[in-house]
């Protein structure tokens, strides 16, 4: 007469005749957990093996392929702007606002104050590192220089709302980083290229070049930032930036020093036509950085929009 399957079931998880659980006796677990216990302390030992001789090709500071040997970053820095959108419109690019007391552009100055107030805590463990430097002093191997934020000023402070409440909106802009990267800048006022704006070119000239031989005395990686279409040069307005419209020289090369502080500019669009969307795009000049709209090289582009 054939067990009952519950019968089955039951011998198989414990057979008291043939002393066997789940099939196996007490001798044959034994076998079989010893074998798993070598196997896979083996697995685990090859695995920790490979992870060690992999972390010794690593430098954990420097990356293994450069800009100068062959990385697929390349040699031309973009630009990168603050405040993005909200994560609900991650993709977007829009900065959208109505000017005045209580109105909806709370995120936009919370996103800068984040920015702004990060730069005024200094990792301890990298306060060996900072140090302050100027354009005939930079700083030496394994240190970094020191940015100031406040030096940003005018209307683009926390305590002016970045200036969204009055309608006079900034934004933060900073240079990719790019392992190793040195700007060839220009070294005087008729070297700028004919197509950088005016505007810019003419606070070259005024604050940073010699009065009589128009070298440029203060290198910089110069910024920009106007309407991409006719429409839009024509409502963006005055652009005012601080503390002026470069990054300085001797913030680079970057090498990934702990603390290391990228330098900003902050721009104001301090008579922004409203009721209108702006196309802006903001550009870094230097010899070694070249544009391109399409792939966004060496720029960086938003819209604006103030109700």
């Amino acid at each position: 007469m054939p067990a009952k399957p519950h019968q089955s079931l039951r011998d198989f998880i414990w057979n008291s005749d043939e002393k066997k659980f789940l099939g196996r006796t007490g001798g044959s677990w034994l076998k079989i957990g010893i074998f798993y216990v070598i196997f896979y302390a083996c697995l685990l030992a090859f695995w920790v093996l490979c992870l060690v001789i992999f972390l010794q090709t690593l430098n954990l500071r420097e990356p293994r392929w450069t800009a100068k040997s062959g990385s697929l970053i390349g040699l031309n820095p973009g630009l990168g702007f603050r405040p993005r959108p909200p994560a609900k419109s991650i993709e977007s690019t829009l900065i959208w606002f109505n000017r005045g007391k209580a109105e909806n552009w709370g995120h936009w100055v919370k996103e800068l104050t984040n920015v702004t107030e990060s730069y005024r805590f200094v990792d301890p463990n990298a306060g060996a590192q900072l140090t302050t430097c100027d354009y005939d002093k930079p700083a030496n191997e394994n240190q970094f220089c020191e940015f100031k934020i406040d030096e940003l000023g005018g209307f683009c402070t926390k305590e002016r709302r970045f200036g969204y409440e009055e309608g006079r909106p900034c934004i933060i802009v900073k240079l990719n980083k790019i392992y190793d990267w040195l700007p060839d800048f220009y070294p005087s006022v008729k070297d700028l290229p004919a197509h950088m704006p005016n505007a810019v070119k003419d606070i070259i000239a005024k604050d940073f070049a010699e009065p009589v031989t128009q070298n440029i005395t203060r290198q910089n990686v110069w910024i920009s930032c106007e309407g991409e279409n006719p429409a839009d040069i024509e409502n963006i307005g005055l652009v005012n930036y601080y503390p002026h419209p470069g990054f300085p020289t001797y913030y680079y090369p970057f090498t990934n020093v702990q603390g290391y502080q990228s330098p900003l500019v902050a721009v104001e669009f301090a008579d922004v036509k409203s009721g209108v969307l702006i196309n802006i795009e903001c550009k870094a000049w230097a010899r070694n950085i070249h544009h391109d709209r399409k792939e966004r090289r060496g720029s960086v582009h938003f819209e604006l929009m103030v109700d």
